[in-house]
């Protein structure tokens, strides 16, 4: 049996161990493929972000207000639906097929790509309006320098969701 992308992987699925396939319902190939990086790229941005937010961004809600909310939302709404295309996507090629060539997940990135801007740009203000003041007069204040990384990761999550938008909508018209 042929082995593609990492070692142990088989084209049928699941991995090979000796002489036999474990976890065969498993499509781990996804995962190595241009699609399934950008997935995983998009899963792990979104889970830095959420977790900066949360740990330094929300000792200082009073401060920056729906800044925090808005950016905690849309990290929260594009990890869950990419998390659940990943494992629709791992468990089952057909699904990955339907799903892929629909408008939804086209839909869904573009959307994912606007709130991405939108939250960063928002944090973006309400880092330089209201925290980097604090940052200058306070010793040890790191929720600016985390809410600016966590902004920054936002706009590169926006342009990882507009990259998979032009290609579920290069896919949706068929162009592979």
């Amino acid at each position: 049996m042929a082995s593609f992308g990492i070692r142990g992987l088989n084209q049928n699925g699941g991995i090979n161990i000796c002489c036999c396939r474990i976890c065969t319902c498993v499509n781990f190939n996804f995962l190595t493929s241009k699609v399934g990086l950008l997935k995983v790229l998009e899963l792990f941005l979104a889970s830095i972000c959420e977790g900066l937010l949360v740990k330094y961004g929300i000792p200082v809600a009073d401060t920056i207000g729906q800044a925090l909310t808005s950016f905690l939302t849309t990290t929260a709404y594009c990890f869950t639906t990419t998390a659940i295309l990943v494992a629709c996507y791992c468990f089952s090629d057909k699904s990955y097929s339907l799903i892929r060539q629909s408008l939804f997940e086209t839909l869904f990135n573009a959307v994912a790509c606007f709130m991405y801007f939108s939250a960063a740009s928002y944090m973006g203000f309400a880092c330089v309006v209201w925290l980097h003041p604090q940052f200058l007069i306070r010793p040890g204040f790191w929720a600016y320098p985390t809410m600016t990384a966590a902004y920054y990761l936002g706009y590169l999550a926006s342009v990882i969701h507009g990259v998979d938008a032009i290609l579920s909508f290069k896919h949706y018209r068929g162009f592979r």
